[in-house]
């Protein structure tokens, strides 16, 4: 009995609910926008703390024309890209050694345990005190706080590899690293990549707050700056860009890592 590939009959009206979905999330930040701009022009809130949304987008549209906005812009980008793939690369190396060695898992489960739940701000003066203001000091506590999002993923992955499929590779002889290849890595792979989405989100968060914070330059410390400087309008500029940006790097790593939906087989009769 043949087996063939079926499309799906109900695109067309998946099409529509993604339409829909969209048009409702139009609807909502169009909505939140307006409630942005009336709220302030009423004397609900003091407009020197919360100005309205209008003077936010004049200001964000004189910040695209600066040379310094974008040079801020390219230090953020700059940092959580090297943060997140630095953090990943030791996630994956070390959950992948620590776990497919069973008495080495066992060893530094505490020590994991310990060192997981410690903020990374917390270690901001530390990396003062190394760093400075420079750019390593924000970069120890993206790498820190995203390593730990890979490495608990990566170490379920391999705790998830079938155990039989795991026994048959050493009983053909199969070496530790081919073990890895064939046997360890497929399995893995889908907590990987959740373990990078998580990753992702943690590094921008911790790359803005550092820049904040410490002064590194990027995104974070033009938003402090204009605090201090009583720039109010362009504070909340800078800030509306942070959550696009966040919005970006999210779509593109969820859309970057997603797996392909497979269409149901049905057999021939």
């Amino acid at each position: 009995m043949a087996a063939t590939t079926i499309a799906p009959t109900s695109a067309p009206a998946g099409r529509s609910w993604q339409g829909g979905a969209a048009a409702r999330g139009a609807l909502g930040l169009g909505l939140f926008i307006a409630l942005l701009e009336i709220i302030p022009r009423a004397g609900l809130v003091n407009p020197d703390y919360l100005p309205p949304f209008s003077d936010m987008a004049q200001a964000l549209v004189s910040e695209l024309s600066s040379g310094e906005f974008w040079s801020a812009l390219l230090e953020t980008i700059r940092g959580w890209a090297i943060g997140l793939a630095i953090a990943t690369a030791a996630g994956v190396a070390i959950g992948v050694l620590i776990g497919s060695i069973g008495w080495l898992r066992e060893a530094t489960a505490s020590t994991i345990e310990f060192l997981r739940p410690i903020p990374s701000v917390a270690l901001i003066p530390l990396a003062v005190l190394l760093f400075g203001t420079d750019m390593k000091a924000t970069l120890i506590l993206v790498v820190y706080a995203s390593f730990w999002q890979v490495l608990l993923q990566v170490l379920y992955g391999v705790q998830d590899v079938d155990p039989v499929a795991h026994e048959t590779a050493r009983s053909y002889g199969f070496s530790r690293l081919t073990q890895v290849r064939t046997v360890i890595w497929p399995t893995a792979l889908p907590y990987v990549m959740t373990g990078f989405r998580l990753a992702a989100s943690v590094a921008l968060i911790l790359e803005i707050t550092g820049e904040l914070i410490i002064g590194s330059p990027g995104l974070g410390k033009q938003i402090g700056v204009a605090q201090s400087s009583g720039a109010v309008d362009t504070m909340y500029a800078l800030v509306i860009v942070t959550g696009l940006l966040g919005v970006a790097m999210n779509v593109i790593t969820h859309h970057g890592t997603a797996r392909p939906a497979l269409a149901p087989v049905v057999p021939e009769g």
